[in-house]
């Protein structure tokens, strides 16, 4: 049956990929972690769907933005499988193309190699991020023109058609590549979670608030002097208009005893407008009226009024206006953005001491830019293609500027740097070392900064609100702490022994998990699996002599933890009569009456692994 559908060699085995289970866990590594008492960001160093999946019960509906710049399909970039371009001959005989020898499609152009595999790997990624995704969630992907034709549809199949919020272009004036049309761009695809919870996104303008800054300087100059101010006003703008530095709101140019505003058009621009009598204050008589009527109802008019934002003539035969407050102002996140990559890249590598440690970084005041729009206060943020770490970078400096406490977890791969490159030689032979290293230096630029500007905040035992949750704990995707199930039935001997050797295997797999288990390791991997946020803390519970009992909170869920290999009768009882908590152990650190008894007073409160 024909219908319209978007497929490709490997989809079904990419959805199968991302719902299969993880064999991988997390560990925290402290050392290379910075300020990890004082923080909730999270910097990941592994193979981003493993990853996913981990985050995937714990962090389920918490994410509030993604942003992410997956490696582009270029067939010279390293992505997840080195190449996204398969040998053509291998690609055929996969897509069945090739039938014992024989031509049996007559599609045998190269472009399906070069972009199933690149699809695979990101619709696994992309149907994980969606769940991670909050209701009022939203994504943005940057891209090239390689795949974007491509990812559009992905993304409407993961998403939904009527999800999708925009396409941004980006110009980066990169220009020196050898096509027939210069390239000078790139792209950034948005999508919604779901389009019923948005509003639009708008922030108060940028350039707005430059005429704001100004006023207060001139209003501090000349006092009430309104007249002056005006007049200094207009000259100013006058001035930075001619640089086209104020477009759009350089008509904000008149002041009252309030502040900045503008006279706003009263008159509907066709028939059908808002017919009532205005009263002029000063003549009593009724002021002259639009050809079409008003174009806001006499409520609007009379509430500004109340606020002393009607601008009135001399008399009545002035047809009065509302005026626009300069606060009222805002932006929106626009379709086109502009900005030299080289100037981002020249950025980063001051930040290094003049090493160039990574190609082509993402924009910081990009990624700035549209967390402005989308996020608030205490959001969090998920970039799981980390690169060398902008967007850590970017949330840090909205710190610092005071825009808000935003949270991020980065995920990237420890892909090696070539051994040519400065990176390497500087002592970088990871991508994610980059990624750490560069967080840590602006982690220390930006509280050195806070020193030299406020001294006394650092000496008086004081601390300044910005820079607190100014660092980031860094984990490592590590092989899980759970032996896998290997085992075989031997054909040759009855079910009878086959279930001797079983019990053999399993009990040699337990006292392996016991005898060689990394106390911290096994803790992390068994929260996250009960759902735990990365940020939990363990606090030992003194009441209990017999077990060392732990109790881990995230801030949301909370359990006391036990990896004791025997439970002792006392701490059964006290779990006996204490049936507020939720505890979990080692299933062999019990026998059959103590994990009845468990089990029997706590009910679900109770796991055992």
């Amino acid at each position: 049956t024909e219908r319209y559908e978007f497929r490709w060699f490997g989809k079904s085995a990419a959805k199968r990929n991302a719902l299969s289970p993880s064999n991988a866990t997390l560990d925290f590594d402290e050392a290379r972690s910075v300020n990890p008492t004082e923080t909730e960001n999270l910097i990941i160093e592994g193979e981003n769907l493993e990853v996913l999946k981990l985050l995937s019960t714990a962090y389920r509906e918490k994410i509030k933005c993604i942003y992410i710049d997956p490696p582009y399909n270029t067939g010279k970039d390293f992505v997840y499988s080195d190449n996204y371009s398969q040998d053509k001959k291998a690609y055929w005989e996969d897509a069945g193309i090739v039938e014992e020898g024989l031509k049996i499609d007559t599609n045998t152009e190269t472009d399906g190699r070069y972009h199933s595999n690149w699809l695979n790997m990101m619709y696994s990624r992309l149907l994980i991020a969606r769940q991670l995704l909050r209701e009022d969630g939203v994504i943005f992907i940057s891209i090239d023109d390689n795949e974007v034709h491509h990812l559009r549809k992905l993304c409407d199949e993961v998403f939904g058609e009527d999800c999708f919020a925009g396409q941004i272009i980006w110009q980066t004036a990169t220009d020196n590549n050898p096509t027939q049309v210069a390239t000078e761009h790139e792209y950034v695809l948005c999508y919604l979670k779901d389009k019923n919870t948005q509003d639009f996104w708008e922030i108060p303008s940028e350039k707005g608030q430059i005429i704001q800054d100004k006023y207060d300087e001139l209003k501090n100059l000349f006092k009430d002097d309104i007249e002056n101010i005006q007049l200094e006003l207009r000259k100013w703008i006058r001035k930075q208009t001619n640089g086209d530095d104020l477009s759009g709101v350089s008509h904000y140019s008149y002041v009252d005893e309030i502040g900045v505003f503008y006279p706003g058009n009263s008159a509907n621009t066709k028939p059908g407008g808002y017919t009532y009598d205005i009263i002029h204050p000063v003549t009593k008589k009724v002021c002259a009226k639009p050809e079409y009527g008003y174009r806001f109802t006499s409520e609007t008019f009379n509430e500004a009024d109340k606020r002393g934002d009607v601008q009135w003539g001399e008399n009545e035969k002035t047809i009065p206006k509302i005026k626009k407050r300069l606060d009222t102002v805002t932006q929106r996140l626009k379709s086109y953005y502009y900005e030299d990559n080289r100037a981002t890249s020249a950025e980063l590598k001051t930040l290094f001491d003049g090493v160039k440690v990574f190609n082509n970084p993402k924009s910081v005041n990009f990624l700035k830019h549209i967390f402005k729009f989308v996020t608030n206060e205490d959001d969090l943020v998920l970039d799981f293609f980390g690169g060398s770490g902008s967007t850590g970078q970017a949330i840090f400096e909205l710190k610092k500027e005071g825009f808000s406490n935003l949270k991020y977890i980065l995920v990237q791969i420890p892909e090696n740097t070539d051994e040519k490159s400065e990176a390497y030689k500087a002592g970088y032979k990871k991508i994610s070392d980059i990624t750490i290293e560069r967080n840590k230096r602006v982690v220390e630029r930006i509280i050195e900064e806070k020193k030299n500007q406020h001294p006394d905040l650092f000496t008086n035992g004081k601390e300044d609100e910005s820079i607190k949750n100014l660092g980031f704990k860094v984990f490592k995707l590590v092989k899980s702490n759970f032996p896998r199930v290997e085992f075989a039935p031997d054909p040759e001997k009855t079910t009878e022994e086959n279930i001797v050797l079983l019990k053999k295997y399993i009990s040699e797999k337990e006292a392996q998990l016991i005898s060689m288990f990394n106390e911290k390791e096994l803790i992390t991997e068994v929260l996250i699996k009960n759902g735990f946020l990365l940020n939990y803390t363990l606090t030992k519970q003194e009441e209990f002599k017999k077990n060392k009992i732990l109790f881990a909170t995230d801030g949301e869920k909370e359990t006391l933890i036990c990896l004791d290999i025997l439970i002792d009768n006392e701490t059964v009882e006290h779990f006996k009569k204490n049936t507020d908590k939720k505890f979990i152990c080692l299933e062999r650190a019990l026998d059959t009456t103590k994990k009845w008894n468990l089990k029997h007073y706590l009910g679900d409160k109770f796991k055992a692994f």
